[in-house]
């Protein structure tokens, strides 16, 4: 049946339970939960949570694996990601900051197994904690990895997605109501007693005899008669029943314990429930008889319990408290501002206090007291009635509203803001607002001389969105509607789409947002999102994603702006490298250039094969700055370069001249360079460096040193240097690697690091082509995230 429940759920739910609350327990955590990752592979869903109410966790139950959030980026790389404080959370994940704008501190530990990534397991300790307690990553990886295992189990079938299983904390060790048990036969008088019986009695494990005599002489002597008389009635078919007895303590006073007994059905024996009350009722008479106020919320913030004086304080009965949320039962508490201070007592696990005015001039202190299983709370007067404002004590800085809906609006908004190109700002959009609102395809459409073209899809059946391409913007099409009229259009059903479009094509989705993209007053294009159920679109909901067309379009028009203005700065510099090399009997060459991967800038790196009546000369280069200015001066020592080596200079005389001539350009620029200039007949080489990093060698049998030519300073600093010539012979069948500094840098690791590892991959990648190799050096730099940096690399081999 199709909503038959899986049987393997139950076994996976308990694994979760136990996994997260051992998880819990052994790290002294207040909270933790669990993410699994979507069916589509897309998104982390939070699965299971402990400790944390969960509509506090609404804008992250959903997360796109890309997102930089700690349960994504410990998913995407396995790495455990351990925050301190609201300060570290800040500075790494400013986007979970955004979400949870409170004091905690956390870990995130990936859950993989078997070469499979499942999701991420996270664990939240109290703000005030100074973060995870030492110790904690090893118990943490332990619990991780013995999750995983067991999800490794289920495979595919864990991306069934569901509500989150909310699991309660673990009971505290001491409570106020102690509960035993006993079994009476009445044929034989004995009785077995629970060892929390015996404590509730006052005995010790072997002081209780099993006879009834012992347990009457512990009772008070008006209550003997009537509970054996209730007993006998019970055995004897009258049914269950319940009475209040008084147990003489040690101190010679009495407890009240209720007994409440019944006769299992087809058994001859009395089984008696005990509840010991005694301290939760005196502490519930003591709390009564206080002045100050004093109520409790359960974890997710409805009223639990007020006292009398509380109700005084608040103004309301205590019939109209129990069970609501005190910003919806009390109108003067509906600032945002107060459920904040409950949803940051709760998060941070960390005491907070404000101050609140009920009308028409009752100024009231609140203090809340939260713990995993909800908060108590504290309220008296601040004032005396009457006393103005500005002589009452400064309230605590108010914190941030509670996110709610326009968390989406934030969370792509901050995305934008690193996108720049129409890729990246489609990519953005796709990650946000699917996971974000639950759709299942998004199409983003731009209009261009009066017709719509698709920049971005995701979803969609192959060749769905075929037809739709290039139709005018004036077809009678909710897309195009949306565009010309500025207005957006929703449809919770089918039904609805088809009664106001017949005969539109249509695939599974079951609802759909046509959102109109308008920057700065203009019509751009249209955002096209489908569900795969019918919904109803809230007035909250239609008012987000409109909003969220605003910030598209604008981020949109930016990107095609920077997209025509990079293509023409990238034109310029491909045309002052050269379009191809030159053939040499007895050498094979191949280039590669590969642009930098951030901002308009555009680089100096440059590289040139210029024959000679000698063979050829390899020269490569780098010209300090990314502007135009650079790639200017680049262009002119290529051209200066190559005339020199076509008129006869030798090498180093040709950078001397190329030396002489920066410093006439007085560009104010540095720059470095590398010759080598190669006879194919016997091999012999003359390199020269002028501050430029060293040329690689690979042997014909395998290995790969770095050249250590003599090399002289930057191009540009004095005009009266000398660069000297280092000669070697290039053997038949070597390789010679020139290469820019973006080939071989890395983050936080010295130069010479990058350059063994280029060197390594250079000796290990035997039999391939001179152009297969060139691709393969230059794979690491193209998709390290963090190049920026342009790469220009050049290969020589000796037939």
């Amino acid at each position: 049946m199709s909503g038959a429940r899986p049987p393997w759920r139950d076994a996976v739910d308990r694994l979760l339970a136990d996994s997260l609350l051992r998880a819990v327990r052994s790290t002294s955590a207040y909270g933790g939960l669990v993410y699994l990752r979507s069916p589509d592979r897309r998104s982390l869903m939070i699965n299971t949570v402990v400790g944390v109410p969960l509509h506090l966790l609404d804008v992250l139950r959903r997360i796109p694996v890309a997102a930089p959030l700690p349960p994504a980026e410990a998913y995407r790389t396995g790495r455990t990601i351990l925050l301190g404080d609201a300060d570290e959370t800040m500075r790494r994940f400013p986007r979970l900051a955004v979400g949870l704008p409170y004091s905690y501190a956390s870990a995130w530990v990936p859950l993989a197994a078997d070469g499979q990534s499942f999701g991420a397991l996270a664990l939240l300790w109290p703000g005030s904690a100074g973060g995870p307690p030492p110790g904690t990553r090893r118990p943490l990886r332990t619990a991780a990895n013995r999750l995983a295992a067991g999800l490794a189990a289920h495979g595919d079938e864990l991306a069934a997605g569901r509500e989150p299983k909310v699991l309660r904390p673990p009971a505290p060790t001491d409570s106020a109501t102690l509960i035993g048990s006993l079994d009476w036969e009445p044929a034989t008088g004995r009785l077995r007693a629970d060892s929390e019986l015996t404590r509730i009695l006052g005995l010790g494990p072997a002081e209780f005899d099993g006879r009834w005599a012992t347990l009457v002489a512990r009772l008070a002597p008006e209550d003997v008669r009537p509970l054996r008389t209730a007993a006998r009635a019970a055995v004897r078919g009258a049914g269950p029943f319940s009475r209040q007895v008084q147990v003489r303590d040690h101190s010679g006073g009495y407890r009240t314990l209720e007994l409440r007994g019944r006769v299992p059905e087809g058994s001859a024996h009395l089984v008696v429930t005990v509840l010991d009350s005694t301290a939760g009722s005196a502490a519930a008479a003591a709390v009564e008889r206080l002045r100050d106020g004093v109520f409790a919320l359960h974890p997710d913030g409805r009223v639990a319990y007020v006292n009398r004086s509380a109700e005084m304080h608040l103004g309301s009965p205590r019939v109209q408290l129990i069970g609501r949320l005190p910003w919806e039962a009390l109108p003067w508490l509906t600032d945002p501002v107060y459920e904040d201070r409950y949803r940051a007592a709760m998060v941070s696990q960390q005491p907070t206090a404000f101050l609140a005015r009920r009308p028409p001039d009752h100024w009231l202190a609140f203090s809340l007291y939260p713990d995993a299983y909800g908060v108590t709370g504290r309220v008296v007067p601040a004032a005396p009635s009457g006393q103005h404002l500005d002589e009452l004590p400064e309230a605590p800085p108010a914190t941030p509203p509670r996110p709610g809906a326009f968390y989406h609006l934030l969370q792509l908004a901050s995305a934008l803001t690193e996108a720049v190109t129409v890729r990246e700002v489609s990519a953005s959009v796709i990650d946000q607002i699917l996971p974000g609102f639950g759709g299942q395809e998004l199409a983003l459409y731009l209009a261009r001389s009066g017709r719509m073209h698709l920049v971005a899809q995701s979803g969609y059946p192959t060749g769905f969105l075929d037809s739709f391409e290039g139709i005018p913007i004036r077809s009678r099409l909710p897309g195009t509607e949306v565009f010309s009229s500025g207005a957006p259009i929703f449809f919770s059903s089918p039904d609805e789409l088809v009664a106001a479009y017949p005969g539109i094509p249509r695939d599974e989705m079951k609802a759909w947002a046509f959102l109109p993209l308008i920057a700065s007053g203009h019509p751009v294009g249209s955002c096209i999102i489908g569900f795969d159920h019918q919904r109803v679109f809230t007035a909250e909901e239609r008012s987000v994603l409109t909003a969220l067309g605003g910030l598209i379009a604008q981020a949109l028009e930016r990107a095609r702006l920077y997209d025509a203005e990079f293509a023409l700065a990238r034109g310029l510099q491909q045309a002052l490298l050269p379009h191809r090399l030159p053939t040499v009997p007895g050498l094979t060459t191949a280039a590669r250039y590969l642009p930098g991967t951030q901002g308009m800038e555009i680089g100096g790196d440059w590289y040139d094969a210029v024959t000679t009546p000698e063979g050829l000369c390899l020269v490569i280069g780098d010209v300090e700055g990314h502007n135009v200015g650079a790639a200017a001066t680049m262009g002119q020592l290529r051209s200066a370069v190559r005339a020199f080596v076509s008129s006869g200079s030798a090498p180093d005389e040709v950078l001397t001249r190329t030396n002489q001539l920066l410093l006439d350009l007085d560009a104010g620029l540095l720059a470095s360079c590398c010759l080598l200039r190669l006879d194919p007949a016997d091999g012999r080489t003359q390199g020269v460096r002028a501050g430029h990093l060293p040329p690689l060698l690979r042997h014909p049998d395998g290995p790969a040193e770095v050249l250590e030519l003599e090399g002289g300073p930057l191009l540009g600093i004095d005009r009266s240097v000398h660069f000297p010539v280092t000669e070697f012979v290039l053997p038949p069948g070597a390789v010679l690697a020139l290469y820019t500094d973006g080939l071989v840098e890395e983050p936080g690791a010295p130069i010479e690091q990058g350059i063994d590892r280029l060197r390594t991959a250079l000796a290990h990648t035997r039999g391939l082509t001179l152009e297969a190799l060139a691709d393969r050096l230059v794979g690491d730099a193209r998709h390290a995230s963090h190049r920026a940096d342009d790469v220009a690399l050049l290969l020589a081999r000796r037939d």
